[in-house]
């Protein structure tokens, strides 16, 4: 099979889909690697390291396009990629449609199937191709709420770990999945006032268990969020509901009765944000001010670390790669229960319900597409 890998043109976006070992993997295994020129770049990855690994190199990312079968990609296609899908190639890639109705309505049109790397998701819920970035997007966030806190950058000028007869920052997290874990660690670990909200006692306790001291879990309810929230120095939302828009949690009266110069970290944002406050940002903006709240709403967050993220995405994604190579779409989809939910779009159809639900479109089943039990 021929796997083209592009150059990633969000604002900001520096990581690449296959670091030169996963690609040389592609290569053992029989198949053809084509790289759109420079896009390892943003990851200290050039031309010449794959090249030596017996990948091509093309100038233009129409020529990748042509010539490919399976896309694989990080973020969600540009309007310009969506115009060069065909109907006989396989796109492999955050996609994040449910709060894009566009997006997925140009997806569809292409009849080319779409895999989300998002809800790629395992019998017992687990996500193992989001899990890695949700990882470095949870420290991440500790990280800059730490930074946003302090006066320079507008902030209320606190330390997040306080000092010795003064007290540390007090930090919300709401949902203690895998970036509020990740958030929560790393708060905690700078000696915060930590306290995690989550429906799911299960996460709770074995989030409290993991951290003891600076850290207490409740249970997450609208009034123990506006109780938490409002006297909080730093938010951070990390509420996933996998393929559907993220819920709106914290409402705009309730950023209003926040403390001022607080920071709200809206890691939710690629499914539409939990805030309703929520707009995305950049890496070059990172933050906007409202109702005298710091927004931190960067969409693509791993992408400040793409040495790290490269080699993490790389590494859960490249196992699911080589199956869709060595079998097809359709053979590996059949064999591979988790890689069959990740397909969002199909023959012009929509194959995942919780973004039919969310685009207001109809749902159709893998198994009316495709003629395998799944």
């Amino acid at each position: 099979m021929i796997i083209g890998i592009p150059s990633e043109v969000e604002p900001d976006e520096y990581r690449i889909a296959i670091t030169p070992e996963g690609a040389k993997d592609l290569v053992s295994a029989g198949h053809n690697v084509v790289i759109e020129k420079g896009a390892g770049l943003g990851s200290r990855l050039p031309d010449e390291t794959y090249a030596g690994l017996g990948v091509e190199i093309v100038d233009t990312v129409e020529e990748m396009f042509d010539r490919a079968e399976l896309i694989v990609k990080v973020k969600d296609p540009s309007p310009k990629e969506v115009s060069l899908l065909k109907p006989e190639q396989t796109l492999f890639s955050f996609l994040h449609l449910a709060p894009q109705p566009e997006l997925t309505h140009k997806l569809m049109e292409t009849g080319a199937t779409c895999i989300a790397y998002e809800t790629v998701m395992l019998e017992d819920g687990r996500l193992p191709l989001l899990a890695p970035m949700s990882e470095i997007a949870g420290r991440i966030a500790a990280q800059v709420g730490a930074y946003f806190l302090e006066k320079m950058t507008g902030g209320r000028g606190i330390l997040l770990g306080g000092v010795p007869g003064v007290p540390p920052a007090r930090v919300v997290v709401i949902g203690a999945g895998i970036v509020g874990t990740n958030a929560a660690k790393i708060a905690a670990g700078m000696l915060a006032n930590v306290t995690v909200l989550d429906r799911n006692l299960d996460h709770l306790r074995a989030l409290q268990s993991f951290i003891s001291g600076r850290l207490t879990t409740v249970m997450s309810t609208g009034l123990a969020i506006e109780e938490y929230v409002s006297d909080a120095d730093l938010v951070i939302c990390s509420v996933l509901i996998p393929g559907a828009r993220a819920p709106k949690l914290i409402s705009e009266d309730l950023v209003r009765r926040m403390k001022p110069q607080s920071v709200l970290v809206d890691v939710s944002i690629d499914q539409g944000g939990t805030s309703e406050t929520s707009r995305m940002t950049t890496h070059s903006e990172p933050t906007y001010v409202e109702h005298d709240v710091i927004h931190y709403c960067v969409g693509n967050i791993p992408g400040a670390v793409p040495i790290t993220s490269t080699y993490a995405l790389t590494n859960a994604t490249l196992p699911y790669i080589l199956e869709i190579a060595n079998q097809g779409v359709q053979g590996a989809a059949s064999r591979d229960k988790a890689l069959g939910r990740g397909i969002n779009v199909m023959e012009g159809k929509i194959t995942n319900r919780a973004v039919a639900d969310s685009v207001n479109l109809p749902y159709y089943p893998l198994s009316s597409i495709v003629p395998y039990d799944f």
